[in-house]
């Protein structure tokens, strides 16, 4: 595989990393932190101004059409700078869903709003005591053209901004996916505290009522259009994951190669920089296999095992980069007034995100006992 970026791409991502380093400084995040929730209106609006929540939208809507991979790369830029800005919610469990599987009315509703920064669309995937999004417990009733949607949903991001909330439900013949009003009768949300800061809340559907115009998949296309969706989620998780360790492994050789120890900088110790050299070959490896991950889904073609193995590797190397960052640091590592804690909390959710790196490490050893065995 080819991951060089093309010229295009490389404008794009410069683009993106100058927008979001002017605007995520230490001292911005924290007076963004002390508000209501962690969102910079601001900042969102000038990615929009710049064309970059269009990126993987049709130029039928106001996009740029360059697809799923020029989008993750946006999300790694973020990723690197923290921002409190919602890529992977919105640009990609929300919109991409829309964009791919989504009727013309649906399109034009939705996305032109999307990419000007006016509307906001996110996803459900996540319900308490089921740890597999591809199987929800929420359920979906017909009621004329139209279905009845009950259950919970959890940890579902900037739902109180969302105009529409991706849920998936059990009905009758399969899985159906639909568009939700957050503030449409028997929808209650409450707020809850995630790790990183994020704007999160807990989505309680009671009786709730989705029109045939908002029927994103129906029973018969759900499952195969949640897999879709559940897979470039977590891609595009995984490239968020690696802005944050690339930036910590960064911080880490900066703050070493300036901080003196007996005379000298203690970078040149044996020991500093063999851990930093560790840190920066997870990173690189981490890189490649989420490179990997993304192109196959870019290119629509298979990629469970590449994603599989991608996520493991968020988990151990965002503990293991966390881990080795804050020993480096030493005591300003976990200093509220220094940044690097917010890199830590958001590689620890994220490896959350994913599920844990023994349960995926678990499914990848189930798919390969199953691949011998068929073979034997």
């Amino acid at each position: 595989m080819d991951f060089s970026l093309s010229d295009e791409q490389l404008e794009l991502r410069n683009l993106a990393r100058q927008i979001l380093e002017d605007q995520t400084s230490n001292e911005h995040l924290r007076d963004v932190e002390a508000g209501e929730e962690r969102f910079d209106p601001k900042l969102w609006g000038d990615l929009a101004e710049a064309g970059l929540l269009g990126l993987a939208m049709s130029e039928d809507h106001g996009g740029m059409a360059l697809g799923y991979e020029s989008l993750c790369l946006l999300v790694e830029e973020v990723g690197r700078t923290v921002a409190p800005a919602p890529v992977v919610p919105v640009l990609v469990s929300g919109a991409l869903s829309i964009e791919r599987f989504g009727t013309d009315e649906q399109k034009q509703r939705l996305l032109p709003g999307v990419v000007n920064g006016e509307t906001m669309v996110t996803a459900a995937f996540i319900e308490p005591l089921n740890e597999d999004p591809l199987r929800p417990l929420a359920t979906a009733k017909e009621e004329g053209e139209g279905v009845v949607l009950d259950g919970v949903k959890t940890c579902v991001p900037f739902a109180n901004r969302a105009q529409r909330v991706l849920v998936a439900a059990q009905c009758d013949g399969g899985v159906g996916l639909y568009l939700v009003d957050p503030n449409a009768s028997g929808v209650r949300l409450e707020r809850q505290q995630s790790t990183a800061g994020e704007p999160q809340f807990e989505m309680h559907l009671e009786a709730v009522a989705v029109t045939a115009q908002d029927v994103l998949a129906p029973p018969s296309d759900g499952a195969r259009a949640l897999q879709w969706i559940v897979d470039r989620t977590s891609a595009a998780n995984c490239a968020m994951a690696l802005g944050v360790v690339d930036r910590m492994t960064r911080m880490t050789a900066e703050y070493t190669a300036e901080r003196e120890q007996f005379g000298v900088k203690i970078a040149t110790f044996q020991a500093v920089g063999q851990r930093a050299a560790n840190c920066y070959i997870d990173t690189e490896c981490l890189r490649l296999l989420t490179q990997q991950a993304v192109s196959l889904l870019n290119d629509e073609r298979e990629a469970s095992e590449e994603l599989t193995i991608a996520q493991i590797w968020v988990g151990d190397v965002g503990h293991r980069v966390s881990h080795a960052a804050q020993h480096l640091h030493g005591g300003i590592g976990v200093d509220r007034d220094y940044p690097l804690f917010r890199y830590c909390l958001w590689a620890k959710q994220l490896e959350l995100a994913m599920g844990g790196t023994a349960q995926l490490t678990a499914k990848l050893g189930e798919g390969i006992a199953r691949e011998f065995s068929a073979n034997a």
